[in-house]
């Protein structure tokens, strides 16, 4: 049975593809000395709170909170296995500024 724990608007595009409303969101770009690498995170205004209400509808918590200099951040289960990083930033965002 199909859940949509994550509380997102979304249509099956057939065969089971599913294609995702996602909420507002921000794209950083960092400069580096090595290979360029791309990373997707959800980010979240209290993560305690968020965690509790995704293990509510049963999803599991792959990685426990971490404090880093930029967020506290931590990782959910997804169906296929793979790991979703998700974060509560504790930098200035983007997301409130109009533009």
């Amino acid at each position: 049975m199909e859940q949509n724990v994550l509380g997102l608007t979304r249509v099956d595009a057939g065969g089971g593809w599913l294609i995702f409303k996602l909420p507002p969101a921000e794209i950083a770009v960092h400069p580096t000395d090595g290979l360029g690498k791309h990373e997707f995170y959800f980010m979240c205004d209290d993560i305690e709170k968020t965690l509790m209400e995704l293990t509510a509808k049963g999803v599991t918590i792959s990685e426990p909170i971490s404090n880093q200099r930029w967020g506290r951040l931590a990782s959910i289960k997804l169906p296929s296995g793979a790991d979703l990083p998700i974060y509560q930033p504790l930098h200035p965002t983007a997301y409130d500024l109009e533009g």
